[in-house]
Parts: structure tokens; C-alpha cells; sequence
């Protein structure tokens, strides 16, 4: 299997050969790829600090009323790439646009604003996010020798050493704009009680500091992993999706029609934006959301686990040390739980006769693009709902086409730590009727 090669696509040779589990050993350690996961559940005991993490996050982050309290800031969001489009839109003649950067800014722009407050929109911080966002992907992603050697091993010292490099340079640079930062919001935190709703994260997570006994640096691994976690993701999904969606016209014209009918204003006029209240009346795009995360999980393999002891899997000897991947990619196209599991077809989730009674809250193990159990992403709700109100906006707003004779896009990916369309997205887009 050569470098740089999409493992996840390999992957399906354990299926097709009856075995469940595929064992790698890539350099001197042991990987077990699990692409069938059953229902069982072993005991296992969570460190305390990873429970008062998730706790924090659950309660007083990413909790359903605190994801609420940023509809306004998503939809402010939105309304400036609808503008960004319907400039190019209303071109003569229309213009083509670069959706993959204008859904990467737009994602990047959210999670900013929900992390930083939105005074912080125009002091060039967003841009620098973005670009620190992108190293830490590039970083993650590649292919580390000490992921697979010793460090001690003189083979690999060198460029070990240029690695860690790389990543202190980094860990340098997101050290010293968040130290700016939580300074300023020391700051101007406010004298009195305030609503922990409409705060941004870092006031929030300052509020909670002493309760929780947080240091700095737990304070900026946290806001770290809000980035890492918050952007690329759901930027992903909404490419992948468009992308898919311009491949199936048929698709794309059936979601056009739930929102363009569902939404109108008293005299039968288009509204100027779709916002989060309306879509709660919109199965097929939810659905259409879920399809797509299906086919296309923006991390291929969740994150990985690791055995502390020697154990048994299905008859397969597992030592202790070994890394455990789950494919979450290869669980999505799974010839024996999807029916025609390579076709883009949202009508499965839907709730009719006929369709996969699933939902993606880690309990059904067929579907999992967040992960199950205690480690499921506690950012899932942040991020559909970031995604929702956007797709159902391109939707509603613009007709869109091919640049040129082409029938469709691309769906070549780029592996890595997340899985990257190999081209840009580029579509022109037309003023809907």
C-alpha cells in the first residue's frame, strides 16, 4: 500500500473477504482497522479530566440553548456569502464562484464569531485562524514518522526532529494570539452578572476557570480544539454535499422545491433569508445533510483508540498497544446495511415507509460520521446546525450550473486527516425565480 494512498477505499477488502477487522503494521506498531461494529460494549473507565471536559463542553459550550444563542451571528454569516453570490450571480454574464473558499471562510467566520465575539470580525484575526487551522490539518494529516517509530531510532531521528519543528513553530503561534486575547477578554469582562447565553466561548470559559480549576493552557487547548474540530468539518460537508447535489439534479431540484414552498412570505413573495426557525419543516434537507455525511465523513477514520491491555475482538487477538481506527467511511457504504449503498440518496433517511430508521447520535453503530458513545463529538449540534441554515440558503436563493460543457464535478478525494475534494468547487450561480 504506497503513502499517501486512500486507505479508507483499501479498507473494503475486509469485507469483501468476511472479516470484519484488518491489522496494519506500519512501521514498528500494531493498527487494527474495525470496518463491521457490533452492538456490544466493553467497560472501559474514562481519566476524570477527559469527564470534566466533556462536562464543560455539554454544559456550558456546546449545550442546545448555548448552540441557539449564535443563530443570529450564523445568519449574519450567511447573509454575507449570499451577497458574495448573488453579485456574481447578477453579472453579466454570471460569474463563476469558488464555493469551497467561500464555504471554508464561511465556516471559519462562525466558529470565530462564537469563539471570539463578532467585534473581533474585522482586526484580521479571522484570516489568521484560518491559515493556523489549515497548518494544524496539514500537520495532523501527514505522514509523521513518530506515529510509527520509536523516537529513539536513528532511521527516523532527523526528520522527527523537522516535524517537531514544524509543530512547536505552531504550538508558538496559537500560543501567542490566544494569550493576546484571553488578555483583552480579562479585560473587558463584564462587572456584573451577565447571561452565559451571549457569551463568547473564551468569556465563558474565563467565568468557569476557578469552578473547574483551569489553567491558561487548558484554556487554550480547549479553544485549539474548538478550531481544529469546528471548521474543517463542516465546511467539508457543505462542498461535499453541493457537489453531490449539482452530480444528482434530480436531488438538488427535489430540495429546491421543499424550501422554495415551504417558505414564502404572506403575499406569496420570496423572503430575503431563510433563517434557523424556518427549518425545523424541512425533512429533506436534513436528510439531504445526513446522506451526505454518509457517503463522505469528513474523517474517514474517527479518532483513534488504543489498548492498554490484551483482549479478544470477534475471535481476533488484539494485543495491548495496538491502535484501534474505526472506518467510519467504509460503515457508510456498507453493501450489507445500505441498499445501493454508492447512490445519493437521501430519501433513505426520511421518515416514510421504506426509510433507514437511523439517526446520528452515536446509538445506531450503521451511522456514526460523530463518533458513538462517551467520545461522540459534543460539537455535532454546533455543526448541523451551522450547515443547515447555509445548504437551505444556496438552495433557496440561486439556481446553479457547471462552469462550461462539463455534466457534473469531480468526486476524486485527497486523503488525509479529513477527506478533501481534490478540485475546488467552482459553480455559477443564477438568481432563482
Amino acid at each position: 500500500m504506497a503513502l499517501g494512498a486512500a486507505y479508507h477505499h483499501y479498507l473494503q477488502l475486509a469485507g469483501d473477504h468476511g472479516t470484519a477487522t484488518h491489522a496494519l503494521l506500519l512501521g514498528v506498531l500494531i493498527f487494527l482497522v474495525i470496518r463491521l461494529v457490533s452492538a456490544r460494549r466493553t467497560g472501559t473507565t474514562s481519566a476524570n479530566k477527559r469527564k470534566q471536559g466533556r462536562k464543560l463542553l455539554t454544559t456550558h459550550m456546546l449545550s442546545t440553548k448555548k448552540v441557539q444563542s449564535f443563530r443570529h451571528g450564523r445568519q449574519e454569516e450567511v447573509r454575507l456569502v449570499m451577497d458574495k453570490i448573488r453579485a456574481a450571480a447578477t453579472a453579466a454574464p454570471p460569474a463563476a464562484v469558488d464555493l469551497s473558499d467561500l464555504l471554508s471562510g464561511y465556516t471559519n467566520d462562525v466558529v470565530c464569531r462564537a469563539v471570539l465575539g463578532a467585534s473581533h470580525r474585522n482586526q484580521g484575526r479571522n484570516r489568521l485562524f484560518s491559515e493556523l487551522t489549515e497548518i494544524n490539518v496539514s500537520l495532523l494529516g501527514g505522514f509523521n514518522l513518530e506515529d510509527y517509530f520509536p523516537p529513539n531510532m536513528a532511521m527516523a531521528d532527523v526528520l522527527l526532529r523537522l516535524v517537531s519543528v514544524k509543530a512547536r513553530r505552531l504550538n508558538q503561534r496559537w500560543n501567542d494570539v490566544f494569550d493576546e486575547l484571553i488578555q483583552e477578554h480579562v479585560q473587558s469582562r463584564p462587572s456584573g452578572e451577565s447571561e452565559e447565553s451571549e457569551a463568547d466561548f473564551i468569556h465563558v470559559l474565563l467565568s468557569i476557570q476557578q469552578e473547574y480549576g483551569l489553567t491558561t493552557d487548558n484554556l487554550k487547548a480547549i479553544l485549539v480544539d474548538m478550531f481544529e474540530a469546528g471548521i474543517e468539518t463542516s465546511y467539508l460537508t457543505l462542498e461535499y454535499g453541493m457537489a453531490e447535489l449539482i452530480n444528482n439534479r434530480h436531488v438538488m431540484e427535489k430540495l429546491q422545491t421543499e424550501v422554495r414552498t415551504t417558505m414564502r412570505s404572506p403575499d406569496g413573495k420570496k423572503l430575503d433569508m431563510l433563517a434557523e426557525e424556518d427549518l425545523g419543516s424541512m425533512p429533506y434537507l436534513k436528510a439531504t445533510i445526513k446522506e451526505t455525511l454518509r457517503l463522505h465523513p469528513p474523517a474517514p477514520f474517527l479518532l483513534p483508540h488504543y489498548s492498554t491491555a490484551d483482549s479478544e475482538i470477534d475471535g481476533y487477538f488484539v494485543p495491548a498497544g495496538t491502535r484501534v481506527l474505526v472506518n467510519a467511511w467504509a460503515l457508510g457504504r456498507d453493501r450489507t446495511t445500505w441498499e445501493k449503498p454508492e447512490e445519493f440518496m437521501p430519501e433513505r433517511f426520511v421518515q416514510e415507509p421504506g426509510a433507514v430508521d437511523v439517526h446520528m447520535k452515536g446509538k445506531d453503530l450503521r451511522f456514526i460520521p460523530f463518533g458513538s458513545g462517551r467520545r461522540i463529538c459534543p460539537g455535532m449540534n454546533f455543526g448541523f446546525a451551522t450547515m443547515e441554515i447555509m445548504l437551505a440558503n444556496l438552495m433557496y436563493h440561486f439556481d446553479w450550473e457547471v462552469p462550461g460543457s462539463a455534466a457534473g464535478v469531480s468526486m476524486d478525494e485527497s486523503f488525509g486527516l479529513t477527506l478533501r475534494r481534490k478540485e475546488k468547487l467552482l459553480l455559477v450561480p443564477r438568481i432563482a425565480s
